[in-house]
Protein backbone atom coordinates (compact mmCIF):
# COMPACT_ATOMS: atom_id res chain seq x y z
CA UNK A 1 0.00 0.00 0.00
CA UNK A 2 1.56 3.39 -1.03
CA UNK A 3 2.32 5.65 1.79
CA UNK A 4 1.85 9.06 2.01
CA UNK A 5 4.15 11.95 3.77
CA UNK A 6 3.44 15.24 5.31
CA UNK A 7 5.60 17.83 3.04
CA UNK A 8 6.36 20.31 5.81
CA UNK A 9 6.85 17.23 8.53
CA UNK A 10 8.23 14.74 6.61
CA UNK A 11 5.78 12.40 8.55
CA UNK A 12 3.75 9.80 7.30
CA UNK A 13 0.29 10.38 6.94
CA UNK A 14 -1.90 7.59 7.98
CA UNK A 15 -5.40 6.76 7.11
CA UNK A 16 -6.05 9.88 5.38
CA UNK A 17 -7.76 10.75 1.90
CA UNK A 18 -6.44 13.37 0.10
CA UNK A 19 -9.01 16.46 -0.16
CA UNK A 20 -10.13 16.23 -3.91
CA UNK A 21 -11.80 19.79 -4.36
CA UNK A 22 -15.38 19.33 -5.89
CA UNK A 23 -15.37 20.59 -9.47
CA UNK A 24 -12.64 17.70 -9.96
CA UNK A 25 -14.78 14.90 -8.38
CA UNK A 26 -17.03 13.05 -10.34
CA UNK A 27 -20.32 12.47 -10.28
CA UNK A 28 -22.08 10.87 -7.14
CA UNK A 29 -22.93 7.13 -7.69
CA UNK A 30 -26.90 6.22 -7.59
CA UNK A 31 -28.10 5.00 -4.35
CA UNK A 32 -27.75 2.01 -3.80
CA UNK A 33 -31.49 1.87 -2.26
CA UNK A 34 -33.11 3.65 -4.99
CA UNK A 35 -34.49 6.91 -5.48
CA UNK A 36 -34.63 9.13 -2.86
CA UNK A 37 -37.98 10.13 -1.05
CA UNK A 38 -38.92 13.94 -0.66
CA UNK A 39 -38.72 15.05 3.45
CA UNK A 40 -41.70 14.96 4.87
CA UNK A 41 -43.65 18.55 5.73
CA UNK A 42 -44.17 19.73 9.21
CA UNK A 43 -48.03 20.18 10.35
CA UNK A 44 -49.09 23.51 10.66
CA UNK A 45 -49.92 24.90 14.56
CA UNK A 46 -53.03 26.06 13.55
CA UNK A 47 -54.30 22.34 12.85
CA UNK A 48 -53.41 21.31 16.45
CA UNK A 49 -55.30 24.67 17.85
CA UNK A 50 -58.61 23.84 15.80
CA UNK A 51 -59.94 22.07 18.59
CA UNK A 52 -58.90 24.60 21.37
CA UNK A 53 -61.04 27.39 19.78
CA UNK A 54 -64.17 25.34 19.45
CA UNK A 55 -64.05 24.06 23.26
CA UNK A 56 -63.65 28.07 23.59
CA UNK A 57 -66.22 28.59 21.73
CA UNK A 58 -68.86 26.03 22.92
CA UNK A 59 -67.84 27.23 26.47
CA UNK A 60 -68.35 30.60 25.74
CA UNK A 61 -71.94 30.41 24.22
CA UNK A 62 -72.87 28.15 27.08
CA UNK A 63 -71.57 30.64 29.50
CA UNK A 64 -73.41 33.57 27.89
CA UNK A 65 -76.99 31.28 27.29
CA UNK A 66 -76.46 30.46 30.83
CA UNK A 67 -76.20 33.98 31.80
CA UNK A 68 -79.34 35.44 29.45
CA UNK A 69 -81.62 32.09 31.75
CA UNK A 70 -80.63 33.41 34.75
CA UNK A 71 -81.49 36.52 33.87
CA UNK A 72 -84.77 35.40 32.30
CA UNK A 73 -85.33 33.32 35.75
CA UNK A 74 -84.69 36.31 37.65
CA UNK A 75 -87.28 38.44 36.22
CA UNK A 76 -89.74 35.73 35.58
CA UNK A 77 -89.31 34.67 39.83
CA UNK A 78 -88.37 38.26 40.85
CA UNK A 79 -85.17 37.18 42.18
CA UNK A 80 -82.30 39.41 43.64
CA UNK A 81 -84.88 42.46 43.70
CA UNK A 82 -85.12 45.30 46.25
CA UNK A 83 -88.04 45.21 48.11
CA UNK A 84 -90.21 48.49 46.54
CA UNK A 85 -93.91 49.37 46.29
CA UNK A 86 -95.49 50.40 42.93
CA UNK A 87 -98.81 51.41 42.27
CA UNK A 88 -99.60 50.50 38.66
CA UNK A 89 -103.04 51.15 36.51
CA UNK A 90 -105.02 49.34 33.91
CA UNK A 91 -106.71 51.36 32.19
CA UNK A 92 -110.09 49.94 30.39
CA UNK A 93 -109.21 48.76 26.96
CA UNK A 94 -105.55 47.73 27.64
CA UNK A 95 -103.85 44.97 26.27
CA UNK A 96 -101.46 42.57 27.33
CA UNK A 97 -98.91 44.74 25.93
CA UNK A 98 -100.03 47.76 27.47
CA UNK A 99 -100.00 45.81 30.85
CA UNK A 100 -96.49 44.58 30.39
CA UNK A 101 -95.19 48.16 29.58
CA UNK A 102 -96.95 49.85 32.74
CA UNK A 103 -95.29 46.73 34.42
CA UNK A 104 -91.87 47.73 32.98
CA UNK A 105 -91.77 51.09 33.37
CA UNK A 106 -93.09 51.03 37.59
CA UNK A 107 -89.64 48.69 37.79
CA UNK A 108 -91.68 45.49 38.53
CA UNK A 109 -90.42 43.42 35.54
CA UNK A 110 -87.21 44.12 33.71
CA UNK A 111 -88.33 42.71 30.16
CA UNK A 112 -91.72 43.34 28.64
CA UNK A 113 -91.94 40.86 25.93
CA UNK A 114 -90.97 37.91 28.75
CA UNK A 115 -93.79 38.64 30.39
CA UNK A 116 -95.91 38.71 27.58
CA UNK A 117 -94.69 35.38 26.68
CA UNK A 118 -95.31 33.93 30.13
CA UNK A 119 -99.09 35.50 30.24
CA UNK A 120 -99.34 33.57 26.75
CA UNK A 121 -98.10 30.47 27.99
CA UNK A 122 -100.45 30.50 31.34
CA UNK A 123 -103.47 31.63 29.07
CA UNK A 124 -103.83 34.91 30.87
CA UNK A 125 -105.83 37.68 29.26
CA UNK A 126 -107.32 41.24 30.02
CA UNK A 127 -110.89 41.05 31.28
CA UNK A 128 -112.91 43.00 28.75
CA UNK A 129 -114.99 45.92 29.92
CA UNK A 130 -118.34 44.68 30.93
CA UNK A 131 -117.34 41.46 31.70
CA UNK A 132 -118.31 39.11 34.66
CA UNK A 133 -116.36 35.91 35.04
CA UNK A 134 -114.05 35.58 37.48
CA UNK A 135 -110.62 33.81 36.40
CA UNK A 136 -106.85 33.81 38.29
CA UNK A 137 -106.01 34.41 35.22
CA UNK A 138 -107.79 37.23 34.13
CA UNK A 139 -106.14 41.04 34.74
CA UNK A 140 -108.84 43.22 35.46
CA UNK A 141 -109.41 47.34 34.73
CA UNK A 142 -108.46 49.31 38.22
CA UNK A 143 -105.51 50.45 39.85
CA UNK A 144 -103.30 47.98 42.09
CA UNK A 145 -100.58 47.92 44.81
CA UNK A 146 -97.66 45.93 43.72
CA UNK A 147 -93.71 45.09 44.71
CA UNK A 148 -91.14 43.91 43.41
CA UNK A 149 -90.87 40.77 45.24
CA UNK A 150 -94.07 39.50 43.18
CA UNK A 151 -93.32 37.26 40.47
CA UNK A 152 -94.74 36.86 36.98
CA UNK A 153 -97.44 34.47 38.43
CA UNK A 154 -98.17 36.49 41.62
CA UNK A 155 -98.23 40.02 39.68
CA UNK A 156 -101.20 38.40 37.50
CA UNK A 157 -103.14 37.41 40.13
CA UNK A 158 -102.77 40.82 41.92
CA UNK A 159 -104.51 42.26 39.44
CA UNK A 160 -107.59 40.13 39.03
CA UNK A 161 -111.02 41.58 40.11
CA UNK A 162 -110.88 39.85 43.66
CA UNK A 163 -107.25 40.71 44.18
CA UNK A 164 -106.93 42.41 47.63
CA UNK A 165 -103.76 44.33 46.24
CA UNK A 166 -106.53 46.28 44.12
CA UNK A 167 -106.72 50.34 45.77
CA UNK A 168 -110.36 51.26 46.81
CA UNK A 169 -111.45 55.04 47.47
CA UNK A 170 -114.51 56.11 49.59
CA UNK A 171 -116.69 58.25 47.68
CA UNK A 172 -119.56 60.11 48.98
CA UNK A 173 -122.63 60.97 46.64
CA UNK A 174 -124.87 63.61 48.58
CA UNK A 175 -128.47 64.38 48.03
CA UNK A 176 -129.29 66.62 45.04
CA UNK A 177 -125.86 65.98 42.87
CA UNK A 178 -126.16 65.89 39.37
CA UNK A 179 -124.74 63.25 36.62
CA UNK A 180 -122.15 66.04 36.13
CA UNK A 181 -121.14 66.25 39.56
CA UNK A 182 -121.09 62.39 40.63
CA UNK A 183 -119.51 62.38 37.66
CA UNK A 184 -116.80 64.59 38.05
CA UNK A 185 -116.55 63.46 41.43
CA UNK A 186 -115.38 60.21 40.64
CA UNK A 187 -113.29 61.26 38.32
CA UNK A 188 -111.46 63.33 41.07
CA UNK A 189 -110.97 59.90 42.95
CA UNK A 190 -109.52 58.25 40.59
CA UNK A 191 -112.46 55.88 39.90
CA UNK A 192 -112.97 56.41 35.95
CA UNK A 193 -113.18 58.98 33.64
CA UNK A 194 -115.83 61.33 32.81
CA UNK A 195 -116.00 60.78 29.46
CA UNK A 196 -116.13 56.71 30.26
CA UNK A 197 -119.10 57.30 32.41
CA UNK A 198 -121.00 59.35 30.31
CA UNK A 199 -120.11 56.87 27.16
CA UNK A 200 -121.71 53.86 29.16
CA UNK A 201 -124.39 55.57 30.83
CA UNK A 202 -125.69 56.48 27.50
CA UNK A 203 -125.58 53.23 25.27
CA UNK A 204 -125.66 50.74 27.71
CA UNK A 205 -128.93 48.52 27.98
CA UNK A 206 -129.34 48.27 31.46
CA UNK A 207 -131.95 45.70 32.58
CA UNK A 208 -133.19 47.51 35.60
CA UNK A 209 -137.32 47.59 34.86
CA UNK A 210 -137.36 51.47 35.56
CA UNK A 211 -134.82 51.75 32.61
CA UNK A 212 -136.38 49.50 30.37
CA UNK A 213 -138.59 52.62 28.28
CA UNK A 214 -135.74 55.18 28.83
CA UNK A 215 -133.68 55.58 25.12
CA UNK A 216 -129.80 54.88 24.92
CA UNK A 217 -127.58 58.03 23.42
CA UNK A 218 -128.07 60.29 26.03
CA UNK A 219 -126.24 59.55 29.42
CA UNK A 220 -128.19 62.00 31.43
CA UNK A 221 -131.40 59.37 31.34
CA UNK A 222 -129.32 58.53 33.91
CA UNK A 223 -129.86 61.16 36.24
CA UNK A 224 -131.97 61.01 39.13
CA UNK A 225 -131.59 57.28 39.55
CA UNK A 226 -127.85 57.12 40.72
CA UNK A 227 -128.63 56.92 44.63
CA UNK A 228 -126.95 59.01 46.88
CA UNK A 229 -124.82 57.15 49.04
CA UNK A 230 -121.02 56.42 50.51
CA UNK A 231 -119.56 54.51 48.20
CA UNK A 232 -116.18 52.06 48.00
CA UNK A 233 -114.87 51.98 44.61
CA UNK A 234 -111.91 50.18 43.19
CA UNK A 235 -109.85 53.26 41.72
CA UNK A 236 -109.57 52.34 37.55
CA UNK A 237 -112.66 49.60 38.14
CA UNK A 238 -114.72 48.59 35.42
CA UNK A 239 -117.39 51.54 34.39
CA UNK A 240 -120.38 49.21 33.89
CA UNK A 241 -119.80 47.91 37.38
CA UNK A 242 -119.63 51.29 39.16
CA UNK A 243 -122.58 52.81 37.13
CA UNK A 244 -124.49 49.06 38.35
CA UNK A 245 -123.58 49.22 42.11
CA UNK A 246 -125.42 53.06 42.48
CA UNK A 247 -127.98 51.70 40.11
CA UNK A 248 -128.57 48.70 42.36
CA UNK A 249 -128.78 50.66 45.88
CA UNK A 250 -131.23 52.97 43.79
CA UNK A 251 -133.38 49.32 42.87
CA UNK A 252 -133.19 47.99 46.61
CA UNK A 253 -133.97 51.60 48.16
CA UNK A 254 -137.26 52.18 46.04
CA UNK A 255 -139.11 49.79 47.11
CA UNK A 256 -141.96 47.69 45.95
CA UNK A 257 -144.68 49.03 48.38
CA UNK A 258 -143.23 52.58 47.11
CA UNK A 259 -143.25 51.79 43.52
CA UNK A 260 -146.93 50.33 43.90
CA UNK A 261 -148.22 53.48 45.65
CA UNK A 262 -146.77 55.38 42.89
CA UNK A 263 -148.47 53.42 39.89
CA UNK A 264 -151.77 53.93 41.99
CA UNK A 265 -151.33 57.41 41.92
CA UNK A 266 -150.80 57.20 38.01
CA UNK A 267 -147.31 57.64 38.05
CA UNK A 268 -143.97 55.39 37.07
CA UNK A 269 -140.61 55.14 39.11
CA UNK A 270 -139.14 57.75 36.04
CA UNK A 271 -142.12 60.23 36.99
CA UNK A 272 -141.16 59.75 40.57
CA UNK A 273 -137.88 60.73 40.74
CA UNK A 274 -138.59 63.87 38.04
CA UNK A 275 -140.57 65.46 40.88
CA UNK A 276 -138.30 64.11 43.47
CA UNK A 277 -135.15 65.60 41.66
CA UNK A 278 -136.90 69.06 41.96
CA UNK A 279 -138.25 68.71 45.30
CA UNK A 280 -134.38 67.64 46.06
CA UNK A 281 -133.23 71.01 44.40
CA UNK A 282 -136.25 73.42 46.09
CA UNK A 283 -135.82 72.65 49.50
CA UNK A 284 -133.33 72.18 52.47
CA UNK A 285 -135.01 69.18 53.38
CA UNK A 286 -137.82 70.48 56.41
CA UNK A 287 -140.61 71.30 53.85
CA UNK A 288 -140.30 68.45 51.00
CA UNK A 289 -143.77 67.25 51.63
CA UNK A 290 -145.89 70.63 51.05
CA UNK A 291 -143.02 71.40 48.15
CA UNK A 292 -144.34 67.81 46.82
CA UNK A 293 -147.87 69.49 46.87
CA UNK A 294 -147.82 72.19 44.82
CA UNK A 295 -146.26 70.30 42.00
CA UNK A 296 -149.26 67.53 42.12
CA UNK A 297 -151.26 70.07 42.34
CA UNK A 298 -149.72 72.00 39.50
CA UNK A 299 -149.62 68.80 37.28
CA UNK A 300 -153.42 67.26 38.40
CA UNK A 301 -155.55 70.07 38.99
CA UNK A 302 -153.74 72.81 36.44
CA UNK A 303 -155.68 76.53 37.34
CA UNK A 304 -155.64 79.77 34.56
CA UNK A 305 -153.22 80.81 36.35
CA UNK A 306 -150.55 78.42 36.21
CA UNK A 307 -151.45 76.60 32.75
CA UNK A 308 -150.00 73.18 33.93
CA UNK A 309 -146.95 74.81 33.98
CA UNK A 310 -144.66 74.07 37.17
CA UNK A 311 -142.48 77.53 37.78
CA UNK A 312 -140.08 75.99 38.90
CA UNK A 313 -136.70 77.83 38.57
CA UNK A 314 -134.48 75.10 39.50
CA UNK A 315 -134.95 73.31 36.11
CA UNK A 316 -133.68 76.80 34.66
CA UNK A 317 -130.53 76.14 36.56
CA UNK A 318 -130.05 72.80 35.62
CA UNK A 319 -129.10 73.93 32.16
CA UNK A 320 -127.68 77.12 32.82
CA UNK A 321 -125.69 76.71 35.67
CA UNK A 322 -124.67 79.18 38.19
CA UNK A 323 -127.43 81.27 40.33
CA UNK A 324 -129.01 83.77 37.34
CA UNK A 325 -132.36 82.49 36.35
CA UNK A 326 -132.56 83.02 32.50
CA UNK A 327 -136.79 83.00 32.38
CA UNK A 328 -136.88 83.64 29.06
CA UNK A 329 -134.54 80.32 28.11
CA UNK A 330 -135.84 78.85 24.97
CA UNK A 331 -135.43 74.92 26.59
CA UNK A 332 -138.13 72.05 27.00
CA UNK A 333 -136.32 72.48 30.89
CA UNK A 334 -137.55 75.72 30.98
CA UNK A 335 -140.82 75.07 33.54
CA UNK A 336 -142.40 78.69 33.26
CA UNK A 337 -143.24 78.28 29.87
CA UNK A 338 -143.38 74.74 29.12
CA UNK A 339 -146.29 72.73 31.01
CA UNK A 340 -145.80 69.46 32.67
CA UNK A 341 -142.06 67.82 33.89
CA UNK A 342 -138.65 68.42 32.19
CA UNK A 343 -137.25 65.67 29.92
CA UNK A 344 -135.22 64.09 32.43
CA UNK A 345 -135.21 64.73 36.08
CA UNK A 346 -132.76 67.26 37.34
CA UNK A 347 -130.51 65.79 40.14
CA UNK A 348 -130.63 62.74 41.99
CA UNK A 349 -132.26 62.45 44.93
CA UNK A 350 -132.15 61.11 48.49
CA UNK A 351 -134.90 58.69 49.58
CA UNK A 352 -137.13 61.26 51.98
CA UNK A 353 -137.53 63.48 48.75
CA UNK A 354 -138.56 59.92 46.62
CA UNK A 355 -141.02 59.39 49.77
CA UNK A 356 -142.28 63.21 49.52
CA UNK A 357 -142.59 62.62 45.86
CA UNK A 358 -145.10 60.02 46.70
CA UNK A 359 -146.40 60.97 49.41
CA UNK A 360 -147.39 64.81 49.76
CA UNK A 361 -149.39 66.77 51.93
CA UNK A 362 -153.08 66.80 51.31
CA UNK A 363 -153.06 70.98 50.24
CA UNK A 364 -154.30 73.47 48.27
CA UNK A 365 -151.54 75.06 47.70
CA UNK A 366 -150.00 76.44 44.00
CA UNK A 367 -147.11 78.84 44.91
CA UNK A 368 -144.62 78.99 47.24
CA UNK A 369 -141.45 81.68 48.03
CA UNK A 370 -138.39 81.57 49.96
CA UNK A 371 -138.83 84.40 52.59
CA UNK A 372 -135.64 86.84 54.77
CA UNK A 373 -135.35 83.76 57.63
CA UNK A 374 -134.94 81.23 55.05
CA UNK A 375 -138.19 79.64 54.91
CA UNK A 376 -140.51 79.24 52.78
CA UNK A 377 -144.02 80.34 53.00
CA UNK A 378 -146.74 78.35 50.58
CA UNK A 379 -150.07 80.48 48.50
CA UNK A 380 -153.11 79.55 47.00
CA UNK A 381 -152.84 82.29 44.49
CA UNK A 382 -150.34 84.14 43.02
CA UNK A 383 -151.34 87.75 44.02
CA UNK A 384 -151.00 86.25 47.66
CA UNK A 385 -147.46 85.32 46.58
CA UNK A 386 -146.81 88.61 44.84
CA UNK A 387 -147.67 90.32 47.87
CA UNK A 388 -145.42 88.16 50.02
CA UNK A 389 -142.00 88.89 48.38
CA UNK A 390 -143.20 92.65 47.96
CA UNK A 391 -142.75 92.28 51.48
CA UNK A 392 -139.30 90.93 52.00
CA UNK A 393 -136.14 92.61 51.90
CA UNK A 394 -134.35 89.47 49.34
CA UNK A 395 -136.39 90.40 46.62
CA UNK A 396 -135.55 94.27 46.50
Amino acid sequence: MPQEFDRNTGRRTQGRRRYTPSHLAGPTPPSQSGPQQPAPRKKKKSSSMAPLFYVIFVLGLSALLASLAWVAACDVLALNKSYEIATVTVAEGDDLSDVAQSLQDNGLIQSKLLFQLFARMTHTEVQAQGADQEDSNLITAGTYELNTEMDYRALISAMGSNSSNRKEVEVTITEGMTLDQIFALLEKNGVATTADLQDVAANHVFKYSFLQDLPTGDYHRLEGFLFPDTYQFYMGGDVLQILNKMLLRFDEMFTEEMRADAAESGYTVGEIVNIASMIEKETDGTDQALISSVIHNRLENPTRETGGTLGIDATILYVTGGTEVDVSLDSPYNTRTNAGLPPTAISCPGIDALRAAIYPEDTNYYYYALGDDGTHSFFRTLSQQQEFIASQERYQ
